[in-house]
């Protein structure tokens, strides 16, 4: 792959929806051809390796119809013979031609052989998949052929993974993101602010992965109550106010109702739902959580929540965190979705799922997320850190429990603490909640944790001091960290299911890519075409060696991408290749809600 591909517009959210079949159907059933052919959607971003000068000549607008005699291997979409009189007639389905070697089939990649799993269907089995532009167009047990053909026997097609909970957004977080087999990491915890500018800087400076924000609730508050700039992007512009009393502070009525036009906006501009990180302002009026509950029902568009503390963490806070969230759900029919409940919930976590799971039953809808790591990260100036709360989320409530990213440095005691909260208020920090090596029944635990989905809470890179990074770099140089969250999160889940059962593999790919992709199709009903593996569907898919795959990033070594993913493609564009990172490769796309 030569050179930097031309960005593809944006993927909007009216585009037509194409549930597709699981497979593209035998010579032998031109009348359930007929029922599930759809139109496939063009790439604008040809790759130079994969299409030939007359399909690059041809990709344009990415609602155009296939010009005529290119009808992805679909006998439903072959033009209509109209005579000068009466009305249209529709030729008969014609079988696909056959040619020794394989189906022909008009497709600029085929992956053959690979054990496609399809979460959706339950498709599990070996498949030839052909893909024609950012879309899928074959699934099916007939050898295809193809512009390129990739050997994948002994591999398995899932879909790409969708990332619910990502702050690090910029392009080298992003990149390793894809070698951990993610194909759209959103920003909807702490959100974006304005949205307009998170997606007109992410198209402009192109990123390998899909990407979308939510609304920021905290960042609405530091403008409005707070009386900052509506500035919350990238997540810097957050993290380095989370300790700050001004934006914490009650507010007016008139404050609110300010506060809550200001969300609507930002929706009506495109975000995805609305990132509440009510967890870093507990004091917070428990009416203004279900005010913002009840815009995001009338919107249709789902919540993100950082949970405030449980009543056994803090007696004195406001609210129990899990009570809040799933009282507010059935209380106003929003669909609140629980941000890592595993940190938040800490040792508490067996009583906060009880609770998530009876108000299910009962008909709220309360979609919860989790990953399979014993600490958390966040900024050092927020609460959390604050020597007599570290109880709340520390293991042992002591500084001992805190590292500061930046120097590596496991802080000795509490007038260290001060020092860097004071010095570094936004710098980052982890916190461990529990021992990995001790405890590895409870990552087995998380993993299989009933309903929860898996996303990273990927943050930003942080560089040394005395060292300046370029962003656009690769490999990434050995002075920046981050959580390694953010560069294995989903391989270690492949990894601890297959080590210890906690998941068949089917059900792991379903928590890593379908259903987190079903937690925003309301919302965003792009996402109905993300998350499987059929015909019509994106091309968003990974190939991977099931026995190999495997997270490397360590707490000492935090950007260590994960390996055994083979293939990762984004629309239809290789991002990973041969096991390597496509470092020219930017198909990402923005995901917006459907804001109708």
């Amino acid at each position: 792959m030569s050179g930097r591909p031309s960005r593809p517009p944006d993927l909007r959210p009216d585009d037509p929806i194409h549930p597709g079949a699981p497979e593209l159907l035998s010579r032998n059933e031109p009348d359930r051809a007929r029922a599930v052919g759809r139109r496939g959607r063009r790439s604008a971003d040809p790759e130079p390796d994969l299409r030939s000068a007359g399909a690059a000549g041809r990709a344009g607008h990415p609602h155009r119809a296939p010009p005529r005699g290119e009808h992805l291997g679909d006998p439903a979409r072959r033009p209509r013979r109209r005579g000068r009189r009466g009305p249209a007639r529709r030729r008969a389905p014609q079988p696909p031609r056959r040619r020794s070697g394989g189906l022909v089939l008009s497709a600029d990649l085929v992956l053959r052989g690979g054990r496609v799993i399809d979460p959706e269907t339950g498709l599990d089995a070996p498949r030839d998949v052909g893909i024609r532009g950012d879309r899928i167009v074959a699934v099916t047990q007939d050898p295809l052929d193809g512009r390129r053909v990739v050997d994948v026997a002994g591999l398995v097609v899932a879909p790409g993974f969708v990332d619910l909970h990502s702050h690090g957004q910029a392009l080298a977080e992003c990149r390793l993101q894809a070698l951990d087999g993610v194909t759209t990491a959103l920003e909807l915890e702490a959100g974006a602010a304005p949205v307009a500018h998170a997606y007109r800087r992410s198209a402009e400076e192109g990123r390998p992965i899909n990407y979308g924000f939510s609304a920021s609730w905290a960042a609405a508050r530091m403008h409005v109550v707070g009386g900052g700039p509506l500035s919350g992007w990238p997540l810097e512009q957050i993290s380095a106010r989370l300790g700050a009393d001004a934006w914490r502070a009650p507010a007016t009525p008139a404050q609110t109702d300010r506060l809550l036009a200001v969300l609507e906006h930002e929706l009506a501009d495109g975000a995805l739902g609305i990132g509440l990180l009510i967890g870093y302002a507990p004091a917070t009026d428990p009416a203004e959580y279900v005010r913002v509950a009840e815009l995001a029902a009338r919107a249709g568009a789902p919540t993100f929540t950082h949970a405030r503390p449980l009543a056994e963490q803090d007696p004195g806070v406001a609210v129990d965190g899990a009570d809040e969230i799933t009282r507010v759900a059935a209380e106003t029919g929003a669909h609140m979705h629980y941000c890592h409940i595993n940190s938040t919930s800490a040792r508490h976590l067996d009583r906060v799922q009880a609770l998530v799971e009876k108000v299910r039953a009962e008909g709220a809808r309360v979609t919860t997320e989790a990953y399979p790591y014993g600490a958390g990260m966040t900024a050092i100036g927020a609460d959390y850190f604050a020597p007599d709360r570290l109880h709340v989320l520390g293991a042992t409530g002591t500084p001992s429990d805190v590292v500061y990213v930046r120097t590596g440095e496991t802080v000795a005691s509490v007038e260290r603490l001060a020092e860097l909260r004071a010095a570094d208020p936004g710098g980052l920090a982890f916190i461990k909640t529990f021992d990995e090596d001790g405890a590895p029944d409870r990552l087995a635990g998380l993993v299989g944790l009933p309903g929860a989905v898996v996303a990273s809470d990927a943050v930003p890179l942080v560089c040394e001091p005395g060292h300046v990074f370029d962003p656009a770099s690769w490999p990434l140089p050995d002075f920046v960290r981050t959580h390694p969250r953010g560069a294995g999160t989903f391989a270690r889940t492949l990894r601890i299911a297959r080590e210890t059962g906690a998941l068949s593999l089917p059900d792991a790919i379903a928590r890593c890519s379908l259903e987190p992709a079903r937690i925003v199709e309301r919302a965003a009903p792009a996402l109905r075409r993300k998350g499987r593996v059929q015909v019509g569907c994106d091309a968003d898919l990974v190939v991977f060696d099931p026995s190999a795959v495997t997270d490397n990033a360590t707490y000492a070594d935090t950007v260590r991408p994960s390996s055994g993913f083979a293939w990762v493609l984004v629309n239809g564009v290789p991002v990973v290749a041969d096991g390597e990172l496509v470092q020219s490769a930017r198909p990402g796309r923005a995901i917006r809600r459907d804001a109708r």
